[in-house]
């Protein structure tokens, strides 16, 4: 039972995601998103997307990595894409967060949790790139639907975009090609900055 509990410990605390709110707005703008609403949205988008990995990926294993890389924002917060600031001590809070709270779990599934968060921010197996990807993917998606609103409202610029999303062809060339129209669409429609 000792280990039962632990996993129901774990399950209760990831629980708070659904109260960590993120900066990008759900597709009819009329909120912004949660972290539980973004991670189910890349867990459904590795399954219905993954024919468009650059390389074979193991669904089931992105899928588990996309619905645990923002866990440690329960601690660590969650750091805006565009927040120069907030990413200087970004990984050292996260870092502590996801000690924390894989810790938790019992031992063997606290150590493969955590190897799997690892793989996420190492972004260097097909799963990990492919789990990055949609992860750049999914608000560029729910920024073109909700009409450019939080780019507006943060004065985000093509420059920047670019910058962050710089690996994201690593992980699907496919995406990254569709993903480009609907930013330069919102440069056109001035949501984006052109600089």
């Amino acid at each position: 039972m000792e280990r039962l509990k632990q996993q129901m410990e774990f399950i209760a605390e990831v629980d708070k995601l659904k109260s960590i709110v993120r900066q990008t707005y759900i597709a009819d703008g009329s909120r912004k998103e949660n972290d539980s609403e973004h991670s189910w949205h890349m867990a459904l988008m590795c399954v219905l997307l993954s024919e468009y990995a650059n390389e074979e990926i193991d669904v089931l294993k992105t899928v588990t990595m996309v619905l645990i890389h923002d866990i440690v924002e329960i601690d660590a917060g969650d750091t805006y894409a565009y927040d120069e600031t907030g990413h200087l001590d970004k990984r050292e809070r996260e870092e502590k967060a996801a000690d924390r709270i894989f810790g938790l779990l019992p031992e063997d599934q606290a150590k493969k949790m955590r190897k799997l968060w690892d793989e996420f921010e190492e972004v260097s197996t097909p799963e990990a790139k492919f789990a990055a990807a949609i992860d750049r993917v999914q608000p560029i998606l729910l920024n073109d639907d909700a009409g450019g609103v939080s780019w507006s409202e943060h004065g985000v610029t093509l420059s920047q975009i670019l910058k962050r999303n710089e690996h994201t062809s690593e992980g699907s060339e496919v995406l990254w090609e569709f993903c480009k129209r609907l930013i330069h669409k919102n440069v056109e429609k001035g949501t984006i900055k052109d600089a």
